[in-house]
Order: structure tokens, then C-alpha cells, then sequence
């Protein structure tokens, strides 16, 4: 790889700070799985009883580090043991948001090895994210396998029990000292890893808190990136929406459905046409993120369309289609979904209207075999849990017994 001379590589930083910076991005050089080094932990971190996981209650034993500067270009990729990070109080990071974050999980199959799903799609987004942030890309497959070694050392901690996972969280922040609005000239990638239980413990239908005068995100914005920036604002609504009796919040664009809290959001109903129809939002305006567990469950609704005689779309259905659709009784079932959740049914939409009137819409929830989201929820933890295979989805990581 061929980087700027030290002499200009300092006259280019500090005459054009962004425009050497932007030359750096553009090198499209990565990191390497061969130049991993890893220091062992002395902890060995047993997993607990599997009913009484949580969440975030206990982290690995390890942790996974990249470090880039504008001038160096990738470091070689550190498997450490696990700790705090040290930043700079002035950390671009820390004031700007330049930050983002993936969420993915790890399952133990049944010969006792590890399974990822679709970790090339988590990849993906999260190089685009790091480009709409201005920080650097990098090879997901070589992420892939440097994950895959972190994962084989604190192999002990993955889950075997029902839906528990490992739920592994890769971040990227830059980190550049400087408390000026520019790109960032370093940046570090981190892996951390928690032993997870299902994020609800039985198949009980949530409810939504819709309010017509807030919105999530904007067209030609950062909707569909996976940054801190779009969660932390997320909060405060929330909380009023619990104050409701929502566990979760459904967010509106001009009165059309987006997406709830962390998740993507889907309608099955009979149309206005008479025909079977499962709807949830495009992603042409860049308002919704492009959720791995929603790609596969459009894919999987295409294959099993002739079979049930379901139309597929990607369009945005409003709160009006909603409640016209419940009032006929044309709605089958709503369902939210997502790595964290994998399908969630709705039960009821508390709406805020803009004139600050609540109306409460009761969703229809259908059980086992009369459930789409049912089997969609069976079909898609049978092929992460190794019950069934699903060619090209899954990833596999022989560890030891």
C-alpha cells in the first residue's frame, strides 16, 4: 500500500485538514483477519444459569480493536482482553456523534458449533454508515473473520437454551482530538460481546404509542444508518409512550408508518382489492434502516406467496389505511422485527393525532398456524438455532467442545 511521504503528509494536514482526509477515505485499503494478534485474558467467565441471562448483564472475556488514522491507514486488528477505552475529552466522537454500531448474534447449533446470520449484511451497513460519517471502510469479510476468532475464544459464553444468544455489538467511532466540526483523522472499530436471553420472555403482543407531530427521521437524511444519532432522540418519546401503557413507539412521516423503536415494521391484511397482502415501508426515501430480519422476511414471503396466496409489497401504509382496514376487518396481524426481538406482534396503536386526540386501534393477534409472523418467527430461529439450513444465510464457526 502506498501512503503520502511523512513531509507531505504533514503539509497536507495542516493546510487542508478535510481535503487530506478525504484522500485518505478514498485509498480503500483494509485490515487483515492473517495480521491478527491476540493477548489472552486471564479471566475465564462462565455462563450463568440461562434463566437468568437478561440483557448486558455480563460481557466477554475479550474484545476485538482496529484502529485507522488518516495517515497510516488500517492498524493491524488486536483481540485484547476486555476493558475500558481511553478517549481524549475532546474526542470528535464524544460531541459531533460521529459514531455508529451494528447488532448481531451469535447461536449455538446442534454438533455444538456457532452459527451468525447474515453477517455480510450487517457488514454492509455498516461500511455505508461509516461512509456517510466520513470514517473509513474496510472489507466485511475480514471483519467477518477476525469476529469469527473473537467469538472461538469466548465460545464458552454463547448460549445453548431456547431463543438465547450471543448478542455482539461492533462499533465505530471517530475519535480525532479535536472539538472542531470536521471529519475525523482516527478512528477504532470495537467488538463487544454479551450472552443474551430472548428479548421477550413468551409470544406477547406489544403496543405501539404513535404521535402524528414527531417524527424519527427526514427524506435525504440519516434514517437508514445505523448511528447512535438516530436512537438517543428516540428516548424521550418512548417514555411518554410508556406513560400510555406502549412499550414501544411507532414512528410516522406524514401520518404514513415507518418503523417502531428498533424495529421494522409489517402489515398483513386483506387490501381493499380482496387480496392477501403483507405490506411494510420502502426504503426510497432513506427513512427506515435496512434491516437484515426485514430483507429475509420479504424473501421468505415471496417464496411462500403461490403457497399462500400472498401479495408481497414495499409501500407505505398510513394510520388511516390502519384503522379503515381494523374497522372492516380486514386486518389479519401487524408485527414488528429486528435482530434483537426477531418478530414482536402488535396488539394495539395508542395514536396521537395532530390535534393532540388519542385513539386507540386494536390489532387482531392470530396464534400458531393462523399466524404469519408465527411462522415467520419459527422458520427464521429454526435456521439460526441449526434446526433447519438455509444455503448462503448462515455462517459457521467450528469452536471447541
Amino acid at each position: 500500500m502506498v501512503f503520502f511521504s511523512a513531509v507531505a503528509r504533514r503539509a497536507s494536514a495542516k493546510s487542508f485538514p478535510n481535503a487530506y482526509i478525504a484522500a485518505a477515505l478514498e485509498r480503500n485499503d483494509t485490515f487483515y483477519s492473517k495480521d491478527l494478534t491476540v493477548t489472552l485474558s486471564p479471566n475465564r467467565t462462565q455462563l450463568p444459569p440461562e434463566d437468568q441471562l437478561g440483557f448486558g448483564k455480563i460481557f466477554s472475556d475479550h474484545m476485538l480493536e482496529i484502529d485507522w488514522t488518516a495517515a497510516e491507514g488500517w492498524s493491524k486488528p488486536v483481540i485484547r482482553p476486555f476493558g475500558n477505552l481511553s478517549l481524549h475529552p475532546a474526542s470528535k466522537c464524544l460531541h459531533y456523534g460521529i459514531q455508529l454500531f451494528e447488532g448481531m448474534k451469535a447461536f449455538k447449533i446442534p454438533n455444538g458449533n456457532v452459527r451468525l446470520f447474515r453477517p455480510e449484511k450487517n457488514m454492509e451497513r455498516m461500511v455505508r454508515t461509516a461512509k456517510r460519517l466520513a470514517l473509513p471502510a474496510f472489507d466485511g469479510d475480514e471483519f467477518i473473520k477476525c469476529l469469527s476468532e473473537l467469538i472461538k475464544l469466548d465460545s464458552q459464553l454463547v448460549p445453548r437454551e431456547g431463543n438465547n444468544s450471543l448478542y455482539i455489538r461492533p462499533s465505530m467511532i471517530g475519535h480525532e482530538s479535536a472539538p472542531i466540526i470536521s471529519a475525523s483523522n482516527a478512528a477504532k472499530i470495537f467488538v463487544l460481546m454479551t450472552p443474551s436471553g430472548s428479548y421477550y420472555k413468551s409470544w406477547n403482543a406489544v403496543s405501539l404509542y404513535a404521535d402524528s407531530n414527531l417524527i424519527r427521521a427526514a427524506k435525504g437524511g440519516v434514517g437508514d444508518c445505523k448511528m447512535g444519532s438516530n436512537y438517543g432522540p428516540t428516548i424521550q418519546p418512548g417514555l411518554e409512550g410508556m406513560k400510555e401503557g406502549a412499550e414501544q413507539v411507532l414512528w410516522l412521516s406524514d401520518e404514513r408508518l415507518t418503523e417502531v423503536g428498533a424495529m421494522n415494521i409489517f402489515v398483513y391484511w386483506l387490501n381493499e382489492n380482496g387480496e392477501k397482502e403483507l405490506v411494510t415501508p420502502p426504503l426510497d426515501e432513506g427513512l427506515i434502516l435496512p434491516g437484515v430480519t426485514r430483507d429475509s422476511l420479504l424473501t421468505l414471503g415471496k417464496e411462500w406467496s403461490q403457497e399462500l396466496g400472498l401479495k408481497v409489497s414495499e409501500r407505505y401504509p398510513t394510520m388511516n389505511d390502519v384503522k379503515k382496514a381494523v374497522d372492516e376487518g380486514r386486518m389479519i396481524e401487524m408485527f414488528g422485527c429486528g435482530t434483537a426481538a426477531v418478530i414482536s406482534p402488535v396488539s394495539e396503536i395508542i395514536h396521537k393525532t395532530r390535534k393532540g386526540n388519542k385513539d386507540v386501534v386494536t390489532i387482531p393477534v392470530p396464534r400458531g398456524e393462523e399466524s404469519l409472523a408465527q411462522r415467520f418467527f419459527d422458520t427464521l430461529t429454526g435456521i439460526q438455532k441449526g434446526r433447519y439450513e438455509r444455503p448462503g444465510w448462515t455462517c459457521d464457526i467450528e469452536v471447541e467442545k
